[in-house]
């Protein structure tokens, strides 16, 4: 699709009797992500880690529309217990899994350690998500026409994984290391996109990113220089709203035409806002060994093996 088409929410398809789960969806994008999907009549999981405001995100959702079919369940995306332990739940009460919306993040906190001992980054924005998926991807399957939507940031393209030092003991750069989570969230949907199509599954791999979006990322960064800069400055001056900036990730879930392996982003100059169209990964993210090296850290790091299907 091109720009000059203007693909809004309102052209969401319905989703009535689809399942969704969305990570971080009580506030930012994910809030939005998840009204519009209500709206059009999917039921959604809201995957948070503070359920009171989870809760908080239902009660203004319903009272804009009554018939939202909405759940909050608690997920912690920085403890590997925690996502375990959600996806055992949902297996528990879910046969299927229409979509996951891998959304949720941090963004430059001092260095933090995970309750694993993972780079704080690195542990919820990629290595939660990566656990999620594998954990959830027989339900994907199950469904059929499912999609993993992996949510990215212009940043990847700034990003470096640096393999001999993820959890920035050497050396931390609060945006750094923020930039290698993006770049890691990059890497991972495309490799999990040539996992997928190599082994004949039903389930696709789509990628996304926001652009420039007015969120609590940025207005909560705990670094000061960059919550003025980002917060104070560049998001009344620069930013889109969140509602906008979720078009491309509902595009990426929703679309019908959207393949695997496509990267959806806002249309307009240098991707920073714009209705969403196909954008173009940094080589690096597209690279097959960075790619296999990835995933094999990862899978070592959460101790989660994705059980592909067996090709003929």
């Amino acid at each position: 699709m091109t720009q000059q088409q203007r693909w809004t929410a309102e052209q969401i398809p319905d989703q009535t009797d689809r399942v969704f789960v969305v990570t971080g969806a009580n506030s930012g994008l994910g809030l939005a992500t998840t009204r519009a999907l209500a709206r059009q009549g999917g039921h959604v999981i809201l995957a948070v880690r503070d359920e009171e405001k989870g809760r908080g995100a239902v009660s203004e959702i319903t009272a804009e529309h009554p018939a939202a079919s909405l759940e909050v369940r608690r997920l912690d995306l920085a403890d590997l217990d925690s996502v375990r332990g959600f996806a055992d739940q949902l297996h528990a009460d879910h046969p299927r899994l229409d979509v996951l919306i891998n959304n949720a993040g941090v963004m430059a906190p001092p260095r933090t350690l995970s309750a694993q001992g993972h780079e704080l980054q690195f542990a919820c924005n990629h290595l939660g998500h990566f656990a999620l998926t594998g954990l959830l991807l027989d339900l994907l399957a199950a469904a059929g026409n499912s999609r993993v939507v992996t949510v990215s940031s212009i940043n990847h393209r700034q990003g470096r994984i640096r393999f001999d030092d993820l959890n920035g003991e050497r050396a931390y750069q609060p945006m750094g290391h923020y930039n290698q989570s993006k770049l890691a969230n990059a890497v991972f949907g495309q490799e999990l996109h040539r996992r997928l199509t190599a082994s004949a599954s039903p389930v696709r791999s789509v990628l996304a990113h926001p652009g420039y979006t007015a969120t609590n990322l940025q207005k909560d960064t705990p670094i000061g220089l960059w919550r003025v800069v980002l917060g104070r400055i560049g998001n009344p001056l620069f930013a889109q709203r969140p509602a906008d900036g979720a078009l491309p990730q509902l595009f990426a879930a929703t679309e019908p035409g959207v393949e695997s392996g496509q990267f959806i982003g806002p249309g307009g100059l240098a991707e920073l806002r714009g209705a969403p169209t196909r954008v173009q990964l940094a080589p690096v993210a597209a690279h097959e060994e960075t790619g296999r090296r990835l995933w094999e850290v990862s899978e070592q790091l959460t101790d989660v093996r994705f059980a592909f299907p067996a090709t003929v």
